[in-house]
């Protein structure tokens, strides 16, 4: 006996899945949809009900819109129109532009004119310009005055210059204090003399160093060699060594 003949003797259910599909179907149309069919369905209600919420949310937005739109439109119609009809109207012929400050009154001043031989006097109003000339001359000199007095009261400063100068003797045999006596004996509006040494030179020879303070405007060096160079007995020469604005 051949294979296919011996299963053919068997009872053997071949078709037993296309039966228990059937089934299947049977028990869902009996019992409704299962539960994975539920979530599937309600993912599609809920995507559609989300669709439908942003649907109406785009359409409220576009409504708000158009209507801001045609606000902005008005306005700028009304707009247009001032705008032409300030075009059209003519300028004020002498209108202020800005507020003007207030004036003061011109003082009048009252004189009493007699006619002839009339008791009756009477009053005329005369502008005096010359005297409003004179006050205002008055007033601009007394400010000057003012102003020079408070000027004058302010400190000046003063412009001084610390100068040291070397004095050289003719030989070691001059007198050296008898020589810064007669460089102190120099004296005028504006100097002042400082502290002085003695500075070896060379051969036993000594100069005099000796400092001082001068006004800038009232005394300088050609002034101060000059006059120190007078005393010819004892001064060979003076030089300026160091020379410092204060």
């Amino acid at each position: 006996m051949s294979g296919l003949q011996c299963l053919a003797a068997e009872n053997i259910w071949f078709d037993k899945h296309r039966y228990d599909e059937a089934e299947k179907h049977f028990y869902e149309g009996a019992n409704g949809p299962t539960t994975q069919q539920q979530q599937q369905s309600s993912s599609h209600g809920a995507g559609d009900q989300e669709l439908v919420t942003r649907m109406k949310c785009l359409e409220l937005e576009n409504h708000t819109l158009h209507k801001v739109v045609e606000d902005m439109r008005a306005a700028l119609q009304k707009l247009e129109s001032r705008v032409a009809v300030l075009e059209k109207s003519p300028a004020p012929a002498a209108g202020p532009c800005a507020k003007a400050a207030p004036v003061q009154a011109t003082p009048v001043k009252q004189v009493k004119v007699t006619n002839g031989g009339d008791d009756e006097d009477d009053d005329i109003d005369l502008f005096g310009s010359d005297e409003e000339d004179e006050e205002a001359e008055r007033l601009k000199q007394e400010r000057l005055e003012a102003y020079a007095a408070k000027k004058a009261k302010k400190p000046t400063v003063i412009a001084k210059s610390s100068i040291l100068l070397d004095v050289k003797p003719w030989d070691d045999e001059t007198d050296m204090g008898k020589l810064e006596e007669c460089v102190r004996s120099v004296q005028m509006d504006g100097l002042l003399w400082g502290a002085s040494k003695l500075v070896p030179v060379g051969y036993g020879i000594k100069k005099l160093q000796i400092n001082c303070v001068v006004e800038d405007d009232k005394v300088g060096t050609d002034i101060l060699e000059e006059e120190i160079t007078k005393f010819e007995d004892y001064v060979q020469s003076v030089d300026v060594a160091a020379f410092n604005k204060i």
